[in-house]
């Protein structure tokens, strides 16, 4: 019997997997579940200068440090403490401190490239794939980036046009068909995370899927 158990939340940027990721992680405990960001994970580019490292394609597999996430959640289903890189989006780097997580009997991971790895998706005993309408998804990206990333309008929409979509329609998209279960309309489907929910308190309850 699993001592814990690993869900993938997965979905394009502005699909509203990280909302579905946090309220699965608030329904339990503080130390029953805990979060795990793919974005915490992208690769170190010290040799870069800042304006070079804003023309990255950062929505390429390539630009993640997967081995490191693999990693790391391998040592949180070990039952050890890992400490997870902290990502500045305004500077396109990794800041020098990190974030204590420690092992829990619920592990949540979320990111856009999740299942398009398969190193990284066979890790998962469930994998959820948040799927959003593509306009909506446009929208809450620009929101966010403006307001949370310190980005301007004309950097957004290049970002997005240039490598944002064409990267969602040749790696996330396609992942979608390894997903055991399928949102629609992220964070805003409350029936399908409460069904999830619920399912994940039977687990606790009874120590199995």
């Amino acid at each position: 019997m699993k001592n814990c158990i690993i869900i993938g939340v997965a979905g394009g940027s502005g699909s509203g997997k990280t909302t579905v990721a946090k309220n699965l992680v608030k329904a339990f405990k503080s130390e029953d579940a805990v979060l795990v960001a793919q974005d915490a994970y992208y690769k170190e580019l010290k040799e870069m200068s800042v304006q070079e490292r804003a023309g990255v394609n950062f929505d390429h597999p390539n630009s993640i440090e997967f081995e490191l996430l693999k990693k790391d959640l391998e040592t949180l289903l070990k039952n050890q403490i890992i400490e997870r890189p902290i990502y500045d989006f305004k500077t396109h780097s990794r800041k020098e401190e990190t974030i204590t997580i420690h092992p829990s009997k619920i592990i949540i991971v979320e990111g856009i490239l999740l299942f398009a790895v398969p190193e990284i998706r066979d890790i998962f005993d469930v994998k959820i794939f948040v799927d959003t309408d593509a306009d909506e998804m446009l929208l809450r990206r620009i929101e966010r980036d403006i307001h949370e990333r310190g980005r301007t309008f004309e950097s957004v929409r290049d970002q997005y046009l240039k490598t944002v979509k064409p990267m969602y329609l040749e790696f996330c998209e396609p992942s979608k068909r390894y997903a055991d279960i399928i949102i629609p309309r992220g964070g805003e489907n409350k029936i399908a995370v409460n069904m999830v929910i619920a399912k994940l308190k039977r687990y606790l309850q009874k120590g199995a899927l």
